[in-house]
């Protein structure tokens, strides 16, 4: 895959602003604020998506450090680039109203259904985290040497154990640990034991109360008059809001002078007679016919009763001298008489046009003021249209419901009232027989209640239980979890140690200029640079060599997930600031042929470009202040 060229309509600082790149080596100069960063995050958000965080975070995320500087309402751009001969065209909206992301395939001619999918094909299913820890390269960001060795030592375990520099296998295997242990505090051993002790009493006190002693009338009962007791209630309260839910309705009609649902059907169907005479008239009395055609009737009238009328006096002038005039005035006559006939008949189809618009016009008026009135008691707005008609059909609907509401609430209520007076009955004759019985109700009544105690301390019990296995299940999956963890780790350190140690190790000699030969990683993680004479570990190296390394494995772990697919971009940006120019003319030299793909690299000196140019090596160069 290669960048073809990119334009930031509003990003940052930059506004309506193209950059283009060309295969092999890009080097875009910048100064200082110039806006390199701003670019690096703009590619990288075409490719990725950029989201906007919640609550304080939001202040300072990547979404309002990078907001348009200018036109805010602007905040997208375009990206072009190849992949495998084809040509896209990738364009995003970042705004949070209007957040918009398609892909046109250029090569093709047409927009792609599934842009996400299509992307990530170009990626090759890389995520953000992998693009940011390998493609994407910047220089190590610890101020101190020791720091910087610390990030680098990370950087290789990470890599090293999991094969992926945002994994920490040592550390999630503490986590797991430390989840265990907190689970385990969590078990009750004891609830087992008391459960079982619980179930023997409940079962011992359930064969007591069904012995022959506790068979009467005053168990059923008792148990009856409870349930008509709380259905009294419940059926008390339903009645109650069935009446009060039968006043509110019957306010809410008569507020509008509804009666019941007839007298709303009537009511809107003639507001709707209304609306489809308003919309007759206001059709008949605008429409072109009724506007243009009596003028054009008064026009042809006049023309022809003008005609007419030249003609007639031709008719009637004496014929004077010569021979041939009495023909030509005998003709004339019955011709102006047909021409006056049809100039009667356009005067008078003018006359009735402009009498029928008139008339459909006070129509109009008189069915809008009526329909304005409607709008405004039903709907607050008097305004006219199809949505307000909408709006009234609606709103009587809403009558209607609550008109057969209101029906469905009457049955409800008078089923409920009889429902009532068979409940009261009922509770008359449980009360016969229960005062008869009280002192076996008085003793029953203390065994259930310690029967219903056991049973609730059982439920809660079983619960416990419950939560015990969960937790047991929670610390065999954690168990299970590390376990595979740990084989992985093994599997990942035989092999991508390994591939580490080899495709590093010929990148450290390459970007080294041969200084240090290879790369050595022990059992315990231990990083040491092999020299001819002796193996140096990495904590003795210089901040310019630490940085070299670091820069090695990007490359290497860049390889290494890519595989044999097409390779994406390798975007520096400012990378080699610690590197001297004897660093730098060596690392310059050996990048191209460390990496066989399109390089981009953000600088904000000029030294990389003498040093391309005395060393004749091909490259691109880019202005970020021509760009502006």
């Amino acid at each position: 895959m290669r960048l073809l060229d990119l334009h930031i309509l509003g990003f940052g600082k930059f506004h309506d602003t193209t950059l283009t790149f060309q295969d092999g080596l890009n080097l875009v100069y910048g100064k200082n604020e110039a806006g390199k960063s701003t670019i690096h995050t703009f590619i990288r958000s075409m490719l990725f998506g950029m989201e906007r965080q919640r609550g304080r975070a939001a202040r300072n995320d990547t979404y309002s450090r990078y907001e348009p500087w200018e036109n805010s309402g602007t905040y997208e751009g375009r990206l072009r680039l190849e992949s495998d001969g084809t040509i896209y065209r990738i364009e995003r909206s970042f705004q949070r109203n209007k957040k918009e992301f398609t892909v046109i395939n250029e090569s093709a001619g047409r927009e792609e259904s599934d842009p996400r999918a299509v992307l990530d094909e170009i990626l090759g299913g890389i995520s953000e985290t992998a693009y940011n820890n390998t493609i994407s390269i910047s220089q190590l960001k610890s101020a101190t040497e020791e720091g910087m060795i610390s990030e680098l030592k990370n950087y290789i375990a990470n890599m090293n154990t999991s094969g992926n520099m945002a994994l920490n296998i040592t550390k999630a295997t503490a986590y797991l640990k430390n989840q265990k242990k907190q689970l385990e505090a969590q078990l009750s051993p004891e609830a087992a034991r008391t459960y079982a002790s619980l179930l023997s009493e409940i079962r011992s006190l359930e064969q007591e109360l069904s012995s022959p002693q506790y068979e009467n009338q005053l168990q059923e009962y008792a148990r009856l008059r409870e349930s008509v007791r709380a259905e009294l209630e419940v059926c008390q309260q339903e009645k109650e809001e069935l009446e009060e839910k039968l006043r509110q309705g019957q306010a809410v009609l008569e507020e509008y002078d509804f009666r019941d649902e007839a007298s709303v059907q009537d009511y809107l169907r003639n507001a709707e007679e209304i609306e489809k005479e308003y919309q007759e008239s206001l059709a008949v009395s605008s429409g072109t016919a009724g506007r243009v055609l009596p003028p054009v009737f008064y026009a042809l009238a006049a023309l022809l009763a003008a005609g007419g009328g030249m003609l007639l006096f031709r008719a009637l002038r004496p014929a004077g001298a010569a021979a041939l005039s009495l023909p030509l005035n005998l003709a004339a006559a019955p011709a102006a008489a047909i021409l006056g006939g049809l100039a009667a008949l356009f005067l008078a189809a003018g006359v009735l046009l402009t009498l029928r618009r008139r008339r459909h016009r006070k129509a109009a008026r008189l069915c809008a003021s009526t329909l304005s009135e409607i709008f405004r008691r039903h709907l607050g707005c008097g305004d006219l249209g199809d949505a307000s008609m909408d709006a009234l059909r609606e709103r009587l609907q809403e009558f209607i419901r609550l008109c057969r509401s209101m029906a469905q609430c009457g049955q409800d209520l008078r089923e409920k009232t009889e429902q009532l007076t068979a409940l009261l009955a009922r509770q008359n004759d449980c009360s016969e027989v229960i005062e008869a019985q009280q002192h076996i109700q008085w003793e029953l009544d203390k065994k259930l209640e310690h029967l219903a105690d056991c049973k609730d301390r059982a439920l809660a019990l079983r619960q416990i239980i419950r939560e015990n296995e969960q937790i047991r299940q929670d610390i065999a999956a954690i168990d299970l979890a590390r376990e595979t963890m740990q084989d992985l780790s093994m599997s990942i350190r035989d092999s991508f140690g390994l591939y580490l140690n080899k495709t590093a190790s010929q990148l450290i000699n390459g970007i080294t200029g041969g200084v240090y030969s290879s790369m050595s990683i022990d059992e315990n993680l231990n990083a040491f640079l092999n020299t001819s004479r002796r193996l140096i570990p990495l904590e003795q190296v210089s901040s310019g060599t630490a940085d070299q390394i670091y820069l090695a494995l990007r490359l290497a772990a860049a390889r290494f997930i890519q595989g044999d697919r097409e390779r994406l971009p390798l975007i520096f940006d400012d990378s080699f600031v610690l590197y001297d120019d004897e660093r730098l003319k060596t690392a310059l030299r050996w990048l191209p042929e460390a990496y066989r793909g399109q390089i981009i690299i953000f600088t904000c000196h000029r030294r990389e470009e003498r040093i391309l140019r005395e060393a004749e090596i091909p490259f691109h160069s880019i202005s970020i202040a021509d760009s502006l």
